[in-house]
């Protein structure tokens, strides 16, 4: 038997950032809204503000999330939320915000540290507060899924939870919003979606309506991400892309990840790389490690792709696939770890730590082909100078 579980409301096109206030007076009367500095400069703060007002909703802010959430930016978000009685949550921006308001949304109402949520040890007895999810990137999907990732800033570790309970109430995705993501944003967090898709399609835990979602979006990030990197004013691209990202969103969120994103928490949680450009690192060389084990879906994933794959064999298809996106990777100016800054000797000295972590995150164990401890070391080395470029 197989689930699946999506926001009640999800509405999507050009201005449905528009319909905010209208929602917002359903589920509460004030709301806090999360979200970053960047989104304040753009305005998206202020004009929600204005939407909630024209509709009868208070609202405060709180606007100090950074491109990791962590659990200290929760504990402040939830004490202003508390210390101002709201009762709705609006986040507005990129995974980060979305991630953090989820975190306050059941934190608030079952008390407790957030991290205490990880794999069920407490029971989120009651109802989260209602949070609206606005994304102004064509990314995570995190405004239709059931998970929030939190860096934990005692022990460097990213903390995954995953609960129904997480899922927004609504999902408000406006394209228009993402026009003002510049290139190395909208690459980061296109390559993002795309591990999305791929890694729910050949999750041990796929299924039918997943399978369609994920191809879907990989067929439309295939034909579209160049574009919005090369033109981010090319608003029918955008409009793909942000349709890609939430059909991936909903996909993995019903299915899993797996081996790309166990090994990308703790890059990002030690060495603070964006969560996207850390799974974009990984993707070509975790699909070389995997190959042998989901030829037959990998093939797939290069015929919806790219159209010159639909006529050749699984392995060619297969293969091709994996060369077409160290290509995209390297048209994307996607650094390897060694490119980003990240110290050898540092990296040396964490790398055991980092691949504990992975396997403890539970998303390695989902992948077509289950890797040991050594094996994941291994490829975080392969992954440290990882050339794009087929040699």
């Amino acid at each position: 038997m197989n689930e699946f579980r999506v926001p009640p409301v999800v509405l999507y096109g050009r201005d449905s950032f528009s319909q905010v206030g209208v929602h917002a007076a359903r589920l509460g009367s004030k709301a806090l809204i999360v979200s970053d500095r960047i989104m304040e400069k753009l305005d998206y703060v202020t004009r929600c503000k204005q939407m909630l007002d024209r509709a009868g909703v208070a609202s405060v802010s709180y606007l100090d999330v950074n491109s990791e959430p962590t659990d200290q930016h929760v504990a402040t978000a939830l004490e202003l939320f508390q210390k101002e009685d709201c009762d709705l949550l609006i986040a507005i921006g990129g995974g980060s915000c979305l991630d953090a308001a989820k975190a306050v949304s059941i934190v608030a109402v079952n008390g407790g540290y957030i991290g205490d949520y990880i794999g069920g040890k407490k029971e989120i007895a009651h109802q989260p507060v209602p949070l609206i999810a606005v994304p102004t990137t064509a990314g995570t999907g995190s405004e239709v899924t059931s998970v929030t990732v939190i860096t934990n800033t005692t022990n460097d570790v990213k903390m995954m939870i995953k609960h129904p309970a997480l899922i927004p109430a609504v999902a408000i995705v406006d394209p228009i919003l993402t026009l003002t993501s510049p290139p190395h944003v909208t690459a980061a967090t296109g390559i993002d979606a795309l591990c999305h898709a791929i890694e729910a399609y050949l999750s041990r835990r796929a299924q039918p309506i997943t399978d369609t979602l994920a191809l879907s979006a990989i067929q439309l990030i295939g034909q579209n991400i160049r574009t919005v990197y090369e033109n981010g004013d090319h608003i029918v691209a955008r409009e793909n892309m942000a349709l890609a990202a939430m059909q991936a969103g909903m996909a993995f969120s019903n299915t899993s990840v797996c081996l790309v994103h166990g090994m990308s928490r703790p890059i990002g949680a030690i060495f603070h790389v964006p969560h996207g450009i850390s799974n974009a690192m990984l993707l070509p060389a975790v699909l070389e490690f995997s190959k042998e084990a989901c030829i037959e879906r990998l093939a797939s994933i290069g015929r919806v792709f790219c159209e010159d794959l639909k006529a050749v064999s699984d392995i060619e298809a297969a293969d091709g696939v994996i060369s077409m996106i160290k290509q995209l990777c390297l048209d994307l100016d996607i650094p390897n770890m060694k490119q980003q800054g990240i110290d050898r000797t540092e990296f040396e000295q964490v790398v055991d730590k980092m691949a504990a972590d992975a396997l403890e995150s539970g998303s390695p164990g989902l992948n077509p082909r289950i890797p040991t401890h050594a094996e994941i070391v291994e490829l975080y080395h392969r992954c440290y100078d990882y050339h794009f470029v087929n040699i």
